[in-house]
Order: C-alpha cells, then sequence, then structure tokens
C-alpha cells in the first residue's frame, strides 16, 4: 500500500549522508577544539570559581554570591565602572568621529589614496605594547618630550599629562581614539563604497550643500556600516584593559583605572580569584546585554 502524504504538509526528503558534509567540519575541527580547550573550557571554569573562595593548596571554599556582593559594593569597582564608562564613550565617540572624517579624506580609487590608507591603518596593526610605549615618550612630563617641547613655541609650560590624576585618563582616551580611528575608516570606507554616485549628482545639480549631501545621502546610505561600528565601539569600551594598563598601569592614584585593571590587580596582585573571576563574569554579562541592545536598535534602524 502508498503512503498518502496529507495536504498540506509536505515529504521530508532526506539527504543522504555525504563527505561533503563532514569535510566543512574538518576544516573547522581544529579552530573549534582551540576555541573550546582556550576559552570556553576557562570561561566556565572562571565562572565555577567565582562562587568560591579560592584557596591553593588548601581547597576551595563555597561562598556563593559574597563575591558579586564584595565586588558590587566595593567602592574601588565603583569608581573604575565610571573611568570605564568614562573611557569607552569618549573613545568610542571621538574614534568613530575620527574614522568617519578619514574616511571621508581617503575616499577614492587613486593608488595615492590606497598608500596613504595603508600608512594611516598602521596603528591598528601595531602592538599595543609598542604604541604605549610611543605614546609615553610623546607624553614625555619634561621640556623634551615632543608634545611638551611643541607646546613650548606656544609659550605653555610642561605638562604632567600621565602623572596628574586630572589629565591621566583623558590623554589615554586621546591615545585610544589614535589606535581605534583607523578602524573604523576602513569599516565606513566599506560603506561608503556602496553609496550611488547617481545621488550626489543630483544634490550637486540642485545645489545641496555639503552638510546636506552628508547628511541627507551618506549618512542614511552607510548606516548598516555605521550599525556595525557602534557594534564593535560597545564591546571595546567595556573591555578596555591594554591601552591602559601599558600607559598608567592604573594610575596614578587610581585616576585611570578601569573594571578590566581592577579585576586583573584583583587577581594578580592580591590573589583574590574568586573577586577577580566574579568582576570578569559581571562584566560579560554587562557585555552581552549591551552588545544584543544596539543590535536590536540597529536592525530596527535598519528596518525603517
Amino acid at each position: 500500500m502508498t503512503a498518502i502524504t496529507p495536504p498540506g504538509r509536505s515529504a521530508r526528503v532526506r539527504k543522504p549522508f555525504s563527505g561533503r558534509t563532514v569535510l566543512p567540519w574538518l576544516f573547522l575541527a581544529p579552530g573549534l577544539l582551540l576555541a573550546l580547550v582556550f576559552k570556553f573550557l576557562p570561561m566556565g571554569k572562571g565562572v565555577w570559581l567565582s562562587f568560591f573562595k579560592v584557596r591553593p593548596f588548601l581547597g576551595d571554599q563555597w561562598v556563593g554570591l559574597d563575591n558579586y556582593t564584595r565586588v558590587l559594593t566595593d567602592h574601588r569597582f565603583q569608581e573604575a565602572i565610571g573611568h570605564t564608562l568614562l573611557l569607552g564613550i569618549g573613545q568610542s565617540l571621538g574614534a568613530i568621529a575620527v574614522g568617519f572624517a578619514l574616511a571621508l579624506l581617503l575616499e577614492g580609487p587613486a593608488r595615492s589614496l590606497k598608500f596613504v590608507r595603508t600608512a594611516v591603518f598602521l596603528p591598528v596593526v601595531t602592538a599595543t605594547a609598542v604604541v604605549g610605549e610611543m605614546w609615553r615618550l610623546l607624553y614625555y612630563p619634561t621640556s623634551d618630550g615632543v608634545i611638551n617641547h611643541a607646546l613650548g613655541f606656544l609659550g605653555l609650560g610642561p605638562t604632567q599629562f600621565l602623572d596628574n590624576p586630572d589629565t591621566a585618563l583623558w590623554a589615554t582616551m586621546v591615545m585610544s581614539v589614535w589606535m581605534i580611528a583607523p578602524y573604523n575608516m576602513v569599516i565606513i570606507l566599506a560603506g561608503l563604497a556602496g553609496v550611488d554616485r547617481a545621488l550626489y549628482e543630483a544634490a550637486a545639480m540642485d545645489g545641496v550643500s555639503l552638510w546636506q549631501r552628508l547628511r541627507y545621502v551618506t549618512l542614511p546610505a552607510i548606516r548598516p556600516a555605521l550599525g556595525i561600528v557602534l557594534t564593535l565601539a560597545a564591546i571595546r569600551g567595556l573591555r578596555v584593559f591594554t591601552e591602559v594598563y601599558v600607559l598608567t598601569g592604573g594610575g596614578p592614584a587610581g585616576s585611570t583605572e578601569v573594571w578590566m585593571t581592577r579585576a586583573y590587580t584583583l587577581g594578580f596582585t592580591r590573589n583574590d580569584i574568586g573577586g577577580a573571576s566574579a568582576a570578569s563574569v559581571v562584566l560579560l554579562c554587562v557585555t552581552l546585554l549591551l552588545t544584543v541592545t544596539v543590535n536590536h536598535f540597529r536592525k530596527r534602524g535598519d528596518a525603517r
């Protein structure tokens, strides 16, 4: 007897098992194994340790949510949250503005522009430790420093950029913008490449000003690229660590201490592994929540 498929239902067709379905996973297997061993398993171990008072050679002691309570009520962590938000928002907005300006200046097919774009992108591929040491020389607190030497021509005395609690965070922000802006430039350049040139020609014929062209033609066309930049900026802003650690180490007097440097100090200087793990888990949850929120609003904006 022949089976009859009910109306409204399509018969499922099972694809035969073949090497084509296995081959992609064979190529992905080494990367997935490395990610499992060096990323996801340590991440799970960190979540597990956040509920314990870690005592090497004595046995870990279960403390439940005490590590989280201690971290969230610690005034040093609360100050670090403020520094993280200020530095993250400042470097994100600055890097987006500078990256957008660089993209507008360096857009075009000319060979000379390709060379300049490559030169401008160098800060992104340069090791952060090298960049930090270079900016440390630029910020040298005497008149021998490059920036202070330039200020001397304006009649301004040497400034303690990194040794002054009032200026250290802003000096770190400037270095971060210098590092991140070229990365944003590349993404925005990719968005500008898809803008219809006929729109610019029509706007020029109508006598539209440059600002109006940017506002009504360029910005709506590169909205997807800007959404990607904003998403990456939100993640990067909360996880800022290397720039601060290399340039100031969180000083002076904790004026540049951010969430990650505080967690690092707690775990590797004070040997409070449980507290450092709890701080990292909180940061992970906040980063995921912020990423989902930014993506939600970005998709709503793209759907309009």
